[in-house]
């Protein structure tokens, strides 16, 4: 079968193209800035890029055209031809469950498993089905990138070979995602909705039997117009879990409460809350005791700082258990997991500055992200510079929020091109310490003029923010 994916260097999109070229698929695929690391990731695995949503494209010979949510009516003329000529298209999300994760026909072409399975004896081989895909799914505001790829990493590690896809590049495995013969998927589950035509979150396609409910916050206001509407779609996901499954949900998050009060018909294993379930004991920056129901489990000694690793974990603990990984093996894991690239990524180091990125784009995430950076660097004076441009953050939603979040660093930088609301009024609670700049090279020459030996450098976006990490360590590289 030949796809055509449009928008296929989102970091979803792009896994989805993956894992259907892995499948024995033909993928072929377009999007609005063809440009790597995705580009050449995809390009390596034998998919076509088109720069662009030319009309042209409807003529490429495609079996469907699998439709991803940065399209939308009236913007791209391919997307148009399509609705035009009557042509077969799909979401992502729905593809993915239709034909990875969902019962399978074994006499399906882009079964990659057909060569193993057995017909029953006297059976007809075209009606039978494998069963589906043991969906580990992690959904939450924060986290989702990480823990997922923790997630695969310990059963990876425990020799379960899962399939994967999740919205960044665990160092692990250094890419996005991958379909395997195991009959374990991890997959990041986005609340972001699926696609023009189908708005429902795209987690509520994927029927996981194991579910991490990671946390909850107001987040994506170009979709959502409340905080309720969000915990309605984590409900929606909640209600697909079997009464066999798990949720895995964090139980100091009164949000995540308040949708699993709503009802819940699977078993329920809380982390991080108060009294029993799965509890970290901090030890020092790098080590924890885990405990379930007051028990000790076992000690986590990795190089991830941050009390939201620390719960990213034990959800990923808790989860790899439901599917047969002990605690002490997930531990034992975790000791080997390298993160995943753009969180608290050292970008560099030049005359004793040291350059990091990460994808910080919410103000909780932000505060995170810099109290982990605080205690691994103590005293050392951090320089948060920060580029506002996700959807949420460009619309002001939480702008104020925005200084709260930045405290724990001395000085603060913030990129405001393109914003349609006042960066400096927003930042004015920190005083001297911030300053905004509009124009990228202006506000790399500020940041190497504040920059001293010591310092930490914390650059915080989720786009590729001109190209700053290059440019500022060049720059601090000159006198």
């Amino acid at each position: 079968m030949h796809i055509h994916i449009l928008g296929i260097c989102g970091t979803f999109m792009g896994g989805i193209a993956v894992i259907a070229r892995q499948a024995g698929h033909k993928v072929t695929g377009c999007d609005a800035q063809v440009y790597p690391p995705m580009s050449t990731q995809l390009e390596s695995q034998g998919i076509e890029l088109i720069e662009g949503f030319g009309a042209d494209q409807a003529d490429i010979g495609a079996d469907v055209f699998v439709i991803g949510n940065v399209v939308s009516r009236g913007k791209q003329p391919l997307m148009e031809a399509i609705l035009d000529r009557g042509l077969p298209y799909i979401s992502g999300p729905q593809w993915l469950y239709e034909n990875i994760l969902g019962p399978q026909d074994v006499s399906a072409e882009a079964n990659m498993r057909e060569a193993h399975v057995k017909p029953r004896s006297g059976g007809r081989r075209q009606h039978e089905k494998t069963p589906g895909k043991w969906v580990l799914a992690v959904a939450g505001t924060h986290g989702k990138t990480t823990t997922s790829a923790m997630l695969a990493w310990i059963l990876e590690d425990a020799k379960l070979n899962p399939g994967y896809l999740v919205g960044g590049v665990p160092m692990n495995f250094d890419v996005s995602a991958r379909l395997t013969d195991s009959p374990f998927f991890v997959i990041e589950a986005d609340e972001y909705d699926t696609a023009f035509f189908d708005k429902r979150s795209k987690f509520v396609h994927y029927r996981p039997r194991t579910a991490i409910l990671n946390n909850l916050e107001y987040d994506h206001a170009d979709i959502f117009p409340d905080l309720a509407a969000i915990e309605t779609q984590f409900h929606h996901l909640v209600r697909t879990v079997p009464g066999q499954g798990l949720v895995v949900a964090n139980g100091g998050d009164a949000n995540i409460l308040r949708v699993l009060g709503r009802g819940c018909w699977s078993g329920v294993e809380y982390f991080a809350g108060p009294g029993l379930g799965w509890q970290a004991e901090v030890v020092d920056a790098t080590r924890f005791d885990v405990t379930l129901d007051g028990q000790p489990v076992g000690r986590v000694n990795w190089d991830l700082v941050g009390e939201h690793n620390r719960h990213n974990a034990l959800a990923a603990i808790a989860a790899a258990r439901h599917v047969g990984v002990s605690p002490q093996v997930a531990i034992e894991g975790l000791a080997r997991f390298k993160n995943v690239k753009r969180r608290l990524e050292v970008r560099g180091t030049v005359n004793g500055i040291t350059v990091y990125d990460d994808f910080a784009h919410h103000p909780t995430a932000i505060e995170t992200t810099l109290a982990g950076l605080r205690s691994r660097v103590g005293g050392a004076r951090i320089l948060a510079v920060l580029e506002p441009r996700s959807n949420t953050m460009k619309l002001g939603t939480l702008k104020d929020q925005l200084a709260g979040s930045l405290r724990d660093a001395e000085q603060v930088f913030c990129y405001s091109k393109d914003l349609g609301w006042d960066a400096a009024g927003a930042l004015a609670p920190l005083g001297g310490r911030s300053a905004t700049h509009d124009d990228l090279g202006e506000l790399v020459e500020a940041i190497a003029a504040a920059a001293r030996p010591g310092d930490q450098v914390l650059v915080m976006s989720n786009g590729g923010f001109g190209g700053i990490h290059g440019k500022l360590l060049e720059r601090l590289a000159r006198p």
